[in-house]
């Protein structure tokens, strides 16, 4: 009989770590409980997701026990908070990329005390833990690369930089060739900092296998997507987040291996006609603004409702991996334009004009078979609030039905949320 549920502990890892043990040692039988409830709960779930189980159990101890060990061995350990980030430069230097975004409500009030209160909960979940000294991954970073997505985090990254070295990448707020020139030289300056760390130079070779371990995670999520488009879906939108943002923590060879199994359990799944629910459930593609760990409220709350996610048109979905790097290149320069290519690709709010955005929502809205779409905005993130006007407005002229949700993390709005969701469902039942 196999052990229960757990997420593990390790007090002695965090204290070297510089950690409000104390403080943080109430963190793993909450989100034990949250986990339980929300994902342990469900039925018929596919039996290769272990493995993303067992990920979530040893988030705070053994994935941070692996990092220690490639930091010790001098490579780069890098904080990002953004897609547009190119991790390729972070694995080609040998190092390790991870996702700081935050997504809990608990390090809100230590952010409160520096930053104002009416700015994005990511922002302020994200800055919380870091001064809190309750995140392990924010302490055992060498070096946090932001960029310039949105006002509230440019003018964090210059306060963050007192609490552990911080380097803001340039995101051009425009797509023309003038922009790209800018974009590739904000590139070459990542490489730069990154070999800083490093201390050693990576050359063609190095950033010709990165990007190749890269692409084949992207593919590797693209076909588990597709996969779920399917009806009726033999995976669920709660696990399929969880993936999604396990992507930004794990180790990215490993990782692709155990989405591909899982990938092929899902394909058996769908010749023998075993699905997670009914072909009639309502299917939902959500939209909007990242839905960082462990930032699961909106999913729970639809599939609770009766229907299903079939779609996470997201930097923490789609945004991510539906685009790959040219593989083609024959020199270091080249590789660095084509990475720049396929990052511009990635359809942010920060930009103008981005029509390329509602035309691309409306696309995996097609292909995903869904019925529906929630756009999904946290609170006072401007620009999604601002574009899903036009997202509406598209939706509208075809008939899509469409609703829009402004939140943040905590649950005190969960009970509306509910309603309004139950009722949007009815909605698409007719």
């Amino acid at each position: 009989m196999s052990e229960p549920f757990k997420i593990k502990s390790d007090p002695e890892l965090w204290e070297k770590l510089g950690m409000d043990v104390s403080r943080f040692s109430g963190m793993p039988p909450m989100l034990t409980t949250a986990y339980t409830n929300i994902f342990l709960s469900q039925k018929n779930r596919p039996s290769e997701m272990a493995y993303f189980d067992n990920m979530i159990e040893n988030i705070h101890t053994g994935r941070i026990h692996e990092i220690m060990a490639v930091k010790e061995t001098g490579k780069p350990v890098i904080g990002t908070f953004c897609v547009y980030v190119p991790e390729e430069l972070i694995v080609a230097a040998g190092g390790i990329c991870v996702g700081l975004c935050g997504g809990a409500q608990g390090s809100i009030a230590d952010a409160e005390k520096i930053l104002p209160r009416n700015i994005c909960p990511m922002v302020k979940s994200a800055f919380g833990f870091k001064i809190g000294k309750i995140c392990p991954y924010f302490q055992a970073v060498d070096l946090v690369y932001g960029e310039t997505t949105c006002d509230a985090k440019k003018k964090t990254w210059e306060l963050l930089d007192r609490y552990v070295p911080t380097h803001v990448m340039e995101i051009p707020q425009m797509k023309r060739e003038r922009d790209k020139k800018l974009w590739v030289e904000e590139v070459k300056d990542f490489k730069a900092a990154v070999d800083k760390i490093s201390g050693t130079e990576t050359e063609f070779d190095d950033i010709a296998g990165a990007i190749k371990t890269i692409n084949a995670k992207r593919a590797a999520l693209q076909r588990l997507n597709n996969l779920r488009h399917f009806n009726p879906s033999p995976i669920s939108g709660r696990d399929m987040l969880l993936i999604e943002q396990i992507a930004f923590y794990d180790e990215p060879v490993r990782f692709t291996e155990k989405v591909h199994a899982l990938c092929n359990e899902l394909d058996k799944r769908i010749k023998d006609g075993v699905a997670v629910a009914p072909a009639s459930t309502p299917r939902i593609l959500v939209s909007g603004t990242p839905m960082a760990l462990p930032n699961w409220k909106l999913h729970n709350i639809i599939e609770s409702s009766g229907a299903i996610v079939v779609n996470e048109e997201s930097c923490i979905g789609t945004r991510y991996y539906k685009d790959l790097i040219d593989e083609g290149s024959t020199s270091v320069d080249q590789q660095l334009e084509r990475l720049t290519e396929r990052y511009m690709k990635i359809d942010c709010s920060c930009f103008t004009p981005n029509d390329e955005r509602i035309d691309q929502v409306i696309k995996e809205y097609e292909e995903s078979g869904a019925q529906g779409i929630i756009d999904y905005c946290l609170q006072f993130c401007h620009t999604y609030n601002i574009e899903a006007v036009k997202l509406r407005e598209a939706c509208e002229q075809r008939g899509i039905p469409f609703m829009a949700i402004e939140s943040d993390y905590s649950p005190d709005d969960v009970g509306q949320l509910q309603t309004r969701v139950e009722a949007f469902i009815e909605q698409i039942q007719g």
